[in-house]
Formats: structure tokens, C-alpha cells, sequence
């Protein structure tokens, strides 16, 4: 909860400067009822936000089904929901408020690949519930995206505005432009890279197959790089087992993850040396 109020806190005040350098106080003030309205939404309803934001449905798949209930019983947590989202491109992500009420959703072309890497990209998922990482991924995915929004206005109010706006203005838009998508970035990279390590780690100890993660980060990686993801929002890329957007400057400043090489490297290594032993949460 601590890390959830500082990620709340961090990202208002980014929130208030935007305010301020667009509008002075009367920007900063309607940038707090926006925060404020933001902060609530994201703590109540991120989840939904993002499930609705990529059209994911409840399955009934046994097979999917099935591995869920197996690996959430071995990570000694309640079966999550089960979502399919309605795209070829294979991934997944978790969320939900808590390991209660969390989501487990993949994608139509995950369905694709071998059940062992379909079984480890579960376990990967199951993994980053286990670990209460659900709530602060989610939130961070909906108070960026506003962010990034923000930043956008002004963005275009540069070249909207024409004459009337003086040269410290324009400095402090460009600056908003520039910095504003970093801060929420930098808070991010604070609470994600680690956390997708352990993420793996966990999922390869709860299958006693690393390898099979492994193979399906490889592939989904080298998919999503030859057609990446279209629609959604780069700002919920971090909550994707792989990045699944083009990468440009933009999607590069949400851009999270650990490089899928050293990620794929460290799974290897565990195959090579031995199934690990059971992960406990401290």
C-alpha cells in the first residue's frame, strides 16, 4: 500500500506542475480536481479501465481454465478470472485490486504456442498476483496515460496558440513535453524492472519448467516485433508479459521491461543448473 500511495502522490504532483505551467494557479487547481478524480479511478477502477480499453471477455476455455486452477492452487492463491482479449499477436497480463478480485487475460494468439509456454506465461502472470504487483501496475498503466494525455494538449497547444503565448510559455510546454512522460517513467522503472525478474523466477519454480518460459518470451518477443500491437495504449505496456508496441520514442519512454535477452538468459541458466527450489513470499 506504501508503494501505491507514493505512486499516487508522485504522479499528482507531476499532475499540479503541468497544471500550473499550462494555467498558472487556476491551471494548477483545476489539475488538482483532476488528480484528485484520476486518483480515484485508478485505485477503484484501473482494472476494469484496461480490460475494457483491449475488449477482454471471460472464457470459459478449459484449457485455460484448467492451467489457471492448477497454478494458482501450487502458488496457494485464489483462481483468478480467466479474460481472453480478441487479438493474434500472443501476450497476457494480470490485474485486479488484489489476488481475490484479480483477472488473468491472454490473447487469442497466445492460444497458439505449446502448452508448456502457454503454461509459463500463466505461471509468470499467477507469479505477479502472488506478489501484489497487480494493483500498483494497473495504476501506474491508468495515471501515466493521463499524464502522457496532458502532455499531449500541450503538445498541440504549441502550435494551436499561435501569437499569444510569450517565450516562457512555450519553454515551460516543451519542458512538460519533454519531462512529463520521464517522470512517470522513471516511477515506473522504480516498481517494474525487479519486479518482472521475480516475476519469471517465481513462474519457472511453480512449473519446473524455466525453459518453456523461456521459449515463449522469445517468441512472443520476436512476433511482437515484426507486427506489433495496434490500438491500446503505450502507457499499459509495462503490465504485458513483452512489450507489444512498435518501438519508437514515444512507446520507448513507457518501455519497463528488463531487455528479453537477459531475461531469456537467466530462465536458461535456471534449466541448465537444476529446477529451483519453491519460492516463499516473505
Amino acid at each position: 500500500m506504501f508503494r501505491v500511495v507514493l505512486l499516487l502522490g508522485s504522479l499528482t504532483a507531476i499532475l499540479l506542475a503541468i497544471g500550473f505551467v499550462i494555467g498558472g494557479f487556476t491551471g494548477m487547481t483545476f489539475a488538482l480536481v483532476f488528480a484528485i478524480f484520476v486518483n480515484f479511478l485508478s485505485y477503484w477502477y484501473s482494472d476494469k479501465i484496461v480490460i475494457r480499453m483491449y475488449g477482454a471477455k471471460p472464457t470459459d476455455n478449459k484449457r485455460l481454465n484448467k492451467m489457471v486452477e492448477r497454478l494458482a492452487l501450487e502458488a496457494k492463491i485464489p483462481k483468478p478470472k480467466v479474460y481472453i482479449i480478441p487479438n493474434d499477436i500472443p501476450n497476457a497480463f494480470a490485474t485486479g485490486r488484489s489476488p481475490r478480485r484479480a483477472v488473468v487475460a491472454v490473447t487469442e494468439g497466445l492460444l497458439d504456442l505449446d502448452d508448456d509456454e502457454i503454461e509459463g506465461v500463466l505461471a509468470h502472470e499467477i507469479a505477479h498476483i502472488r506478489n501484489n504487483d497487480i494493483l500498483i501496475s494497473a495504476v501506474a498503466a491508468t495515471i501515466a496515460g493521463a499524464i502522457s494525455y496532458l502532455a499531449q494538449i500541450g503538445y498541440w497547444s504549441l502550435f494551436l496558440g499561435g501569437g499569444r503565448r510569450n517565450e516562457g510559455s512555450l519553454f515551460g510546454l516543451i519542458l512538460i513535453i519533454i519531462f512529463a512522460p520521464i517522470a512517470a517513467l522513471l516511477v515506473k522503472l522504480a516498481i517494474s524492472r525487479a519486479e518482472e525478474y521475480r516475476a519469471d523466477y517465481i513462474g519457472a519454480t511453480l512449473t519446473k519448467k524455466p525453459g518453456a518460459l523461456a521459449s515463449a518470451l522469445r517468441k512472443i518477443s520476436e512476433i511482437a516485433r515484426q507486427n506489433p500491437m495496434r490500438g491500446g495504449s503505450a502507457a499499459t505496456s509495462h503490465m504485458w508479459i513483452v512489450n507489444p508496441f512498435k518501438s519508437d520514442w514515444f512507446t520507448g519512454l513507457f518501455s519497463t521491461h528488463p531487455p528479453i535477452a537477459r531475461r531469456i538468459k537467466r530462465l536458461e541458466d535456471m534449466e541448465h543448473e537444476g529446477i529451483p527450489e519453491p519460492y516463499e513470499v516473505e
